[in-house]
């Protein structure tokens, strides 16, 4: 798969992640099935929201992902060195801020695990 194409499974897999949340059975009953029809509405106007500011801004060395106003991550373009720590193209960080990424990968675009939330890259453990 190319890094593009795996990008843009990264944004589908956000979306999917958002539009699912609070959305299980066991969470306080707040299925979809289980909204009526004004909350059933806000919560497709706040996915729709979500997916139109969702998006990826092409920098220098690294994607930024930015959900509406936040930085969600950033992905290397090319393989590096991040604060001495090597990188491979398609590792995905979490931000440190609106113009830099953390330290630490948190997961690749390629790799097909599930390293992430709608809120961000996972924490290490």
């Amino acid at each position: 798969m190319s890094y593009k194409e795996s990008i843009e499974k990264l944004l589908e897999g956000i979306k999917e992640d958002y539009a699912g949340w609070g959305s299980s059975p066991n969470d306080l009953g707040s299925s979809p099935s289980d909204l009526d029809e004004s909350s059933l509405k806000i919560k497709l106007k706040m996915i729709d929201e979500f997916n139109n500011g969702l998006h990826v801004k092409s920098g220098k060395k690294y994607d930024k992902v930015i959900t509406g106003t936040s930085v969600w991550g950033f992905i290397a373009k090319e393989d590096g060195l991040l604060k001495g720590i090597p990188h491979k193209k398609g590792d995905v960080f979490k931000a440190a801020g609106w113009r830099a990424p953390a330290k630490w990968a948190r997961g690749s675009i390629f790799s097909g695990k599930k390293f992430y939330a709608w809120t961000g890259p996972n924490y290490l453990i």
